[in-house]
């Protein structure tokens, strides 16, 4: 029997289409930044920050070689002979905090060169996971997902397997357990905490950021390991360091709009967004040294100055319409959930965690393996719907349409369906969508059947053109990872 899943209320499948179309990933921001800037410096000082970061002095001859011909299984060769790059993106609370490696933020960046398009995934930092970092390989410890990082760095467990220790350890884990989630092996990390952050806002001389509507929490972290209230306006505002990581980092919000996952993912995109514009600007290089001086002493990364010239020479002129930005989430009733739902899954009843539908994490893979469909598909424009006919898994056509709407796939709004035991796509179009179809039998399993109202009446609120998905029993155990 399956679980049955309440139904997430939704207006319009637009909130992340919105964060999909909003701004270049945070590694433009993270990266190109630090690239950028450097071209004003003088090459000791670049130096300097590059040994402060990757723990290398750059080698002006060795970069000279990379440039001309990279070697094989570096960034710059993935990127100049179209394979894919993938980049763990980590953001700290640093030593102001009581836990300081504990990783509140952490997105997978996928970079897929033959499609010119950038995948931004956010990870919750509640999702539960079972990490074996220890030695032998098959001891667990059940923890969540934003506790990895941490391991080289304190004695939360014992026996830590080596190749998570050293410098590059905590890197490394948090790679480790993100990948066992995304499907991904990663290429390299990078590590902020919010001391750059806020740093980086200052020597800026602040940003300018819109809000939605306002933004109330009285339950923000302080810096004595207690609480204090912050409140921010609806509307543009010009925000210092402090300002702006506590509108990025607020997670307790009275405003539903803000205190979601979508909510706060699109302020820190925002946010983003901001630092990158007024980075790049006349002003901004002028700040180039304050810059810097802000990120030297609270960035860590393995990734060579090599790897960071190939990123910005890939993406200097990336459009915003070619970053997909999706986020694993749980239903809340604002912008719905996909793949996670929200009980005790370990971590003991009074516990804030996230738990996989799918224990095995498959589903996950293969949604986050599937993000970029063929630009000769999106390009058919077919009209798309999906309808639950597992009718015991109730809000099933919800979490799936959350999921695909960041593809670039034309969806409707999801309708329930009557019970089907598998998963069908009636094609009302006549064939007209053949490209769709074939990308939809692929990703759902079941047959494309020849479609009419007449053959195949509608159900409630259902479309009769274009595609239309009815998710059987067989799609709903997958999904549960069964």
């Amino acid at each position: 029997m399956l679980r049955a899943k309440p139904r997430a209320r939704r207006s319009r499948y637009n909130v992340s289409y919105r964060l999909t179309r909003s701004v270049p990933a945070v590694i433009a921001a993270a990266l190109l930044l630090v690239v950028l800037v450097a071209a004003t410096l003088t090459y000791k000082r670049f130096d300097d920050f590059i040994t402060a970061t990757t723990g290398h002095h750059i080698n002006p001859i060795g970069e000279v070689v990379q440039a001309i011909e990279p070697a094989p299984g570096t960034i710059a060769y993935k990127l100049k002979h179209g394979q894919q790059v993938n980049i763990l993106l980590l953001g700290m609370g640093g030593y102001e905090n009581d836990a300081p490696f504990l990783t509140d933020s952490i997105m997978a960046v996928t970079i897929d060169p033959t499609t010119d398009r950038v995948m931004l995934a956010s990870i919750p930092r509640d999702l539960v996971v079972h990490m074996n970092l220890q030695t032998p390989s098959t001891r667990t410890w059940v923890n969540k997902i934003n506790a990895a990082y941490e391991v080289p760095y304190t004695d939360i467990i014992c026996c830590v397997d080596p190749q998570y220790t050293g410098p590059y350890g905590g890197g490394r884990a948090a790679e480790h357990e993100v990948g066992k989630v995304t499907g991904l092996t990663f290429d390299r990390y990078i590590s902020v905490d919010f001391v750059a952050f806020r740093d980086m806002v200052n020597a800026l001389n602040g940003v300018d950021v819109c809000l939605s509507t306002n933004l109330d929490d009285n339950e923000y972290p302080n810096y004595h390991n207690g609480y204090m209230p912050i409140h921010f306006k609806a509307g543009c505002q010009h925000l210092n360091g402090e300002q702006a990581l506590e509108v990025a980092r607020s997670r307790h919000a009275q405003q539903p709009q803000q205190s979601s996952d979508f909510g706060r993912a699109r302020r820190q995109q925002d946010i983003m967004q901001a630092i990158k514009k007024k980075a790049t600007t006349v002003n901004g290089f002028a700040k180039a040294p304050q810059l810097l001086g802000a990120l030297q002493q609270n960035i860590h990364t393995d990734m060579t100055f090599s790897d960071m010239k190939a990123v910005y020479d890939w993406g200097k002129n990336l459009p915003d319409s070619s970053i997909i930005r999706i986020a694993l989430t749980a239903a809340s009733g604002v912008g719905d959930g996909n793949l996670l739902d929200s009980y005790n899954c370990g971590m003991g009843p009074y516990v804030s965690q996230l738990c996989p539908i799918d224990p095995s994490f498959n589903m996950i893979h293969k949604y986050i393996g599937s993000i970029f469909v063929d630009p000769k598909t999106l390009g058919e424009k077919a009209p798309v719907q999906f309808a639950n006919g597992a009718n015991n898994f109730a809000g099933l056509d919800s979490r799936v349409t959350t999921m695909l709407d960041p593809t670039g796939l034309q969806l409707a709004d999801p309708v329930t369906h009557r019970a089907s035991p598998q998963t069908v796509i009636l094609d009302y179009s006549g064939g007209q969508f053949p490209l769709t179809a074939k990308w939809l039998q692929t990703f759902f399993g079941g047959t494309v059947v020849a479609a009419t109202p007449a053959n195949s009446p509608p159900a409630a609120g259902q479309q009769t053109y274009g595609l239309v998905v009815v998710l059987g029993h067989d799609f709903a155990l997958r999904f549960l990872g069964g």
